[in-house]
């Protein structure tokens, strides 16, 4: 049987490469499927390891959609994802995603994985109007649907890479604190995007007919702050013994992300994002079960994640 050609975009990028390498690592899904890789440069290392690794890696730009025929031609399946940090700019990841969706469509394309996130503006009826690297990729996916090409929709949880050294950190005083703009008991659907968008991902294309149509969520579990720290404190008792949460008000968040050379409105976006959470639920209140429930390996917990994390290799 001829393996169907996965055609992975931003293969070298933390989801993109997570797709590509949990593919390649699985002899069940090489069996099955071939990857072929998608990135501006195929010279650089991260590139070249992907080939090592059995890739076919091949350059694409996702601002040329006429280079994107060839890129997309005779493969079965698609991963696409976009970058909204790159250019801020939610009309740029427009244009690349609705590109890549007319693309697939031209070319026959049987499963678009598209990389989506939910529509705060409308899921919070207009209270949060601009979280635009979410709004920006659900509109790629209401354009998908509306073409009527098979597709399902990947969306990422909260990366659990954001915590460990930023918003858990050591604070002057010397003890070990965690501080977002939310209460202690909003539900965060903590993700190891490196480490997890992969399995997700690969078991979406080899769940092919469970899956079309729907929305899988990348998360472990809701995680809430509480929670977070309290596991914090049995992994490291020596320095967590002190450790706690904060809520910080809205204004000293953006305060803390102007420090760091953020404008207004990406401070604003990112306070919205994250009021999301207790207000409206990152991915509108929905169970994970079903997502969780295609896997053939464990997602990463919290625990794995902060244990081997570099931020916290020296604590006890």
């Amino acid at each position: 049987m001829a393996k169907h050609t996965i055609v992975v975009f931003g293969a070298t990028g933390k989801q993109g490469g997570s797709v590509a390498k949990s593919i390649l690592a699985d002899p069940k899904a090489t069996s099955q499927l071939h990857v072929k890789a998608i990135t501006r440069d195929p010279t650089k290392e991260s590139a070249k390891s992907l080939a090592a690794l059995g890739a076919e890696v091949v350059a694409g730009d996702l601002d040329d959609k006429d280079s994107l025929h060839s890129v997309i031609k005779g493969a079965y399946g698609v991963f696409s994802v976009t970058n909204f940090w790159e250019k801020f700019s939610a009309d740029v990841e427009e244009a690349q995603g609705k590109a890549i969706a007319d693309v697939c469509k031209a070319e026959g394309v049987k499963h678009l994985v598209w990389s989506s996130l939910p529509n705060v503006n409308k899921l919070s009826k207009g209270v949060l109007p601009a979280v635009y690297h979410f709004d920006g990729k659900a509109n790629v996916e209401e354009y998908i649907r509306s073409l009527g090409i098979p597709a399902s929709f990947f969306m990422a949880g909260f990366y659990m890479s954001n915590l460990p050294g930023m918003s858990l950190r050591q604070m002057p005083n010397g003890k070990w604190g965690f501080a977002l703009p939310i209460p202690d008991d909003s539900p965060i659907p903590m993700f190891d995007t490196a480490n997890d968008t992969g399995k997700f991902v690969k078991a979406m294309f080899l769940n092919e007919q469970k899956v079309l149509g729907k929305r899988v969520y990348g998360a472990t579990a809701y995680y809430t702050p509480a929670q977070i720290v309290q596991e914090f404190k049995e992994l490291f008792p020596s320095v967590g013994k002190d450790a706690g949460y904060s809520v910080l008000p809205g204004d000293v968040f953006k305060g803390i992300m102007a420090s760091t050379g953020a404008p207004e409105v990406v401070q604003e976006e990112m306070l919205q994002n994250m009021r999301l959470m207790p207000e409206f639920g990152y991915f509108g209140g929905d169970s994970l079960d079903f997502s969780l429930g295609l896997l053939s390996e464990k997602p990463t917990t919290w625990k794995d994640f902060a244990k081997n994390n570099p931020a916290f290799a020296t604590l006890k």
